[in-house]
Order: C-alpha cells, then structure tokens, then sequence
C-alpha cells in the first residue's frame, strides 16, 4: 500500500471512528435518506412554549438595548476592532451564559431562545454573533455539557457564564479537516499528572483574547485489531498556563469585530483532570458538539436575511426608473420574490431544527448539517441579489453612504460577513461530504463488511450475504409503491398539498437512485464527489420543502388562517426546488464530471502556460516573500510567526 493510501485509510478510520453511529432517536432527514416520508416527525411543527418565550423576552430586550448603546456595527467594520465595553454589557446581562445551565450562573436557554438572540445579533452586527456563538455553541462550554466531569464543569462554567471567552482550537497551518495529520500532541508526563502539550493552532476564533481553550491534540496511538490507531483527545487549557503565546492576530475580508488568530503551545503543562472524556475521544467530541452548535449560523443568518427582505421593500418601491418602481419590473420582482421566499424557507429550516434540539427524542445531527449548509448558502444568494437591486449603492459602504447624506444600508458589510458562513464550522464541501455519508449508511453498513472486510471480522460472509438480502428484499420493492396516507393538513391549498405529494414519490425515487448508482460505481462511488453532491442537493431541497410545508401550515393554523401568505411563499419556494431536483437527477444520469477532473489536472500539471498572458504578478515585489520574521510552513503558503508573541 503506498503512503497516500495508507494516509487516505487512516484518515477515513478515524472519521468512521468518530461517528455516532446508531440512532437512538428518529431522524426525520435520516428516513428521508432511506426513502421514508415521516411528515409525522416534523408535524405538527414543533413550537416553542409559551413559558419558555416569555422567559426569554426580558432577555431579547435587554440584548437590544445592549446592541443599539454600545455596538456600533459600521465603526467596528471601519475600525477592524470590537469594543471591550461591550464585551462586557453583553457580559452583564448573560449574553455569553445562554447555554450555560442555571445551576452554574448561565441563563440555560432553550435551543429556541438562543436561536433568536443570534437572529436579533445577526441583523444587527454578524460580529458580535461570532463573538458570542464561538464561545457557547462551539467553545468550552457544549463539549463540557455534553463529556465534562462534575468537578470540569464545577470549576469553568461559572466562569464562562461571567463572561470569560472561551475558544474552539483544532485547525493548524498545514491541517484543514484531516485530522489525520494533526501535529499538535499531547503526552502524559512520568509522574502521570499531567499531560505536556506542544502544537501550533491557526484560525482560533476568540483565541487571541479567550481566556479558555478546547484544544485537540494527538495522544500517544493505541494498537486496534493489530493495526496502529491515531488517538485525537480534547483538552481543557488556561491561556495564561506558561507556554500558551498568541503567535498572530488575523484579519479578514469581514466579520472585522472578531478576535481570530494563531496560537502556538510550547510544553504547556494541561493537569490529566483537564482531559475531556477520554484519551481518543476528541473527533467525536468535536462532532458531537457542532452537531448542535453549527445551528447558530443558521440562526443568526436567518436575522441578517429577515432585515434584508424588510429593507429592499422600501427600496424596491420608492426608487423609481423608466416610470414605474423598480420592484414593479419583473426581473427585479424575482429577486425579491426568491429573496422573501428564501428567508420564509431558512425560518422554516432554523424553527424546525431549533424546535427538534428542545425535544428529547429526536436526533438532530443531519438537520443541523442540512440547516448549515442551506442557510448559509442562500444567505449568500440573498445578499449577491440584494446588492444587485440596490445597484451602485449596494456596492457603496454605509459609512460613505450616510456622509453623502444617503441612507447607510450596510449590505456591502453584510455580504462580507455572509461569505464566511459557507466556510468556517464545516465548509458547503465538508456538509455534502457528512450528508453524503450518512445517506449511503445504509448501504454501507451492510455491503462494506462485504467489500472491504476489516481485519478481525467476525461475522461470516454467507451471514452477511443473508443479512443484506433480506434487508433489500423488503426495502426495495417498497420504493416502488406509493404510501399514501393522510397528511392532516388543514391549512394548506391544493398547490402546497401537491408538494407534499411531490416529495413523498421523490424521496423514494431518491433512494431507488442512491442504490442503483451504488451498484454500478461500488468502491468507487467515493470519488464520484459531484454525483454525490447532487444527491445531497436533492435530498436538501426534499427536506426543506418539507420543513416549508409544515411551517407554512404552522403559521396559518396559529393565525386563524386568516393571512396566506405563508402558502406563497412556501409554494414559490417549493416550486423552485422542484426544478432544481429535476435538475440534479438529469445531472445524475448524464454529466461530464471527469472533463473536470481533466481539466483541473492540466492546470495542477501547469500546461496551460499559453493561457497566462498579458498578466502581471498578482503582488507587489514587498510582498513575494514573506516578513523576517516569519517563516513558511511546509506545504503551505501560510506564515507562521516566529517573533515575539502578540501581547494580549
């Protein structure tokens, strides 16, 4: 076996390692996966209590009072710095104790309250968001709720309920989402006290000014069925421990508020009471986190889209051209449209998976991923669509727009800060990769041991020939026949009720096509990336649609169903995706994926010299070389400094 495969094999072992594996709860996306409609699981659509809103009300107050004093979004963009005081208003009213239990002085929010605090944040400055979900959604907090020992979160949850900023620690210069080739590691020291920890960690959002760290480092490896097997662990670390050094502060293209940059540990001594879990545990703490806490984008997303929709209304009707509002021309009242129906179907997507968290037998993980995706994705459509109607003062910034006396809409900021949404937390490519995965599981948890035994193996492949069959013998037939049934839908018109219909012969289609692609790639249906996507794609739009559906019949049904506007925008919504889904079984069936691979080796193999001419040097000659001071990691072009600490 060559190294790439002996790595590409590690890799893959350590990601199967760190799946939760068995659902203990239903997963409505799951189902859908398998080519099961359960409309029963989403409706009614879960709402969130009357006790529980009211007891976030005060809150959501406060919070708006807090943002409107002391938050000024525009200077904070202009300046590239966030106001410490209110780092600590927002502190004093427990803004970053929302999912810290009350019995450790945090507020204990429920999934739905913490949801809307982030979309009143997210209309108001996407860098307080990141300031505040950092700390609580992926930060120290959540791993500790979930794996924490008491006395762990005896000692620490208080003090981030206070207001002492905590930080997720896992990407480093020359690893992205392999965490195969971590390099920060961590050793027991010889009196067995305390572990001695050594890496360098790039993109630590809060981690130039946290005061808490979840770090992951490797652990010294363990011997699995004959086979050497990589250990990641999760470690609780105190910044101002002798050997933690800010090496760099970032900065970037938005989000100009946030503290993000490179930490470097050098023989940092992490007391073995500061391990979380188990040594080994860290992937599946790491997953099992963001499972939850990747809904915060979402969420906040959703606030900054709700604000954009309601100011591109004044805009689209007072601005007149060619004799008639802007909003009236069609090609301008399909932005608006896709832009209104977007928002009502990222609402859909936030409430439902929101209102899942709060219950306690449903699992989440594949609707957090799906919600992620989606919402960040079409928060980006959004904002591109929205700079396009403003026109010149869409790309104009707020500031210069309010000293020309011009109202400072700040969508230019806005679609800054939205770009990065489709990146950090699990980038678009690594959702596709996870939903991708759990949509083949059935398939691979009965065909792999088939294809690809693993050493020690114990069942018997005539057992496991058996075990397939019959399985598939019940399963795929059944994906020919409709389900019919009663949806118990009362507020829907015939359009919305036809979606409904839709989804139902699509999700069954879906599955049928998932397993006739699976024979005819196998093993290498793995490298068919793009098919894989299309799928994914496909089962993201079902979903949503469904989600819409549920959603919209929710509203009209709290409303007396005196308001229809819900079914517009749900039907336009959904009319739409079905255009896409038909659009991405046509691409499974008849593409030209492996031109792309052909021709994106060309440009690897760099044989399209002939193409570059008449271009200068994208840098100046300052910049070919990296400062004195900094050096080259190797096989990357990221700096990495090597000279006096940034003082925090």
């Amino acid at each position: 076996m060559s190294t790439n495969e002996s790595a590409k094999e590690q890799a893959m072992e350590l990601a199967e390692d760190a799946r939760a594996v068995a659902y203990e709860h239903p997963s409505f996306t799951a189902e859908l996966f398998k080519g099961n409609f359960r409309w029963d699981l989403i409706h009614p659509f879960p709402q969130q209590d009357k006790a529980d809103r009211e007891e976030g009300e005060e809150f959501m107050q406060k919070l708006k009072h807090v943002l409107e004093t002391y938050v000024d979004p525009i200077e904070i963009d202009r300046e590239g710095k966030y106001p410490q005081e209110a780092l600590d208003k927002l502190a004093e009213i427990g803004a970053f104790g929302m999912k810290i239990s009350k019995d450790y002085g945090g507020l204990g929010f429920s999934q739905m309250n913490y949801s809307r605090a982030l979309s009143i944040m997210g209309s108001y400055c996407q860098s307080t968001v990141t300031w505040v979900s950092a700390h609580q959604s992926i930060g120290v907090p959540q791993p500790l709720k979930l794996f924490g020992t008491p006395e762990q979160k005896q000692k620490y949850l208080p003090r981030m309920a206070k207001g002492d900023v905590s930080a997720f620690a896992l990407t480093e210069p020359n690893v992205g989402s392999d965490p195969a080739k971590m390099e920060a590691y961590a050793e027991l020291s010889e009196d067995g006290e305390h572990y001695i920890l050594n890496g360098t960690k790039l993109w630590c959002t809060n981690g130039p000014s946290a005061k808490l760290l979840v770090v992951m480092a490797k652990t010294p490896p363990k011997i699995v069925n004959g086979k050497e097997r990589t250990q990641i662990s999760a470690f609780v670390v105190e910044t101002e421990w002798e050997g933690v050094e800010v090496e760099f502060v970032c900065d970037f293209m938005g989000l100009r508020g946030i503290s993000n940059g490179q930490l470097a540990f050098k023989n940092v001594k992490v007391p073995k009471e500061n391990l979380i879990g188990k040594e080994g545990m860290g992937l599946r703490i790491a997953l099992s986190t963001l499972n939850v806490g990747r809904l915060g984008i979402p969420a906040a997303s959703g606030g900054a889209a709700k604000l954009g929709v309601k100011s591109v209304a004044k805009w689209a009707r007072d601005r007149v051209q060619w004799g008639q509002s802007v909003g009236k021309h069609q090609s301008i009242s399909k932005k608006i449209s896709n832009m209104a129906s977007d928002t009502f179907a990222m609402e859909s997507v936030v409430w439902l998976a929101s209102g899942m968290t709060d219950l306690p037998n449903f699992d989440i993980r594949l609707e957090a991923a799906i919600a992620k995706y989606f919402c960040t994705e079409t928060a980006w459509k959004i904002c591109d669509d929205y700079v396009q109607v403003r026109g010149g003062r869409g790309y104009e910034t707020a500031h210069s727009l309010w000293r020309r006396g011009d109202t400072p809409i700040p969508i230019e900021r806005g679609m800054r800060d939205a770009r990065i949404g489709r990146i950090f937390e699990g980038s678009s490519e690594v959702m596709h990769l996870i939903l991708a995965r759990e949509m083949m599981d059935t398939h691979f948890s009965l065909m792999m041991p088939l294809m690809m035994p693993k050493p020690g193996q114990k069942e018997s492949k005539i057992g496991l020939i058996t075990n397939a069959l019959k399985f598939y013998a019940g399963w795929y037939p059944g994906l020919y026949f409709p389900k019919g049934g009663d949806y118990k839908v009362q507020h829907l018109n015939n359009s919305c009720r036809d979606h409904l219909s839709y989804i139902e012969r699509n999700c069954r289609k879906m599955a049928r096509t998932v397993f006739h692609t699976m024979g005819k790639y196998q093993q290498k249906l793995e490298y068919e990336q793009i098919l894989l996507n299309n799928f994914v794609d496909i089962g993201t739009d079902l979903f949503v649609m469904s989600a819409t559906l549920a959603y919209a019949e929710s509203w009209m049904e709290r409303n007396g169903g005196k308001d229809e506007t819900p079914l517009l925008l749900a039907d336009v919504w959904c009319r739409d995706a079905r255009e896409r889904i038909e659009q991405n079984y046509r691409r499974i069936r008849k593409n030209h994926n492996t031109l792309y691979s052909k021709v994106a080796n060309a440009v690897m193999d760099e044989k399209l010299d002939w193409l570059y001419t008449d271009i200068m040097e994208d840098l100046p000659p300052k910049y070919r070389t990296p400062p004195e001071n900094v050096k080259v990691s190797v096989g990357s072009e990221q700096p990495v400094e090597v000279g006096e600490p940034v003082a925090k």
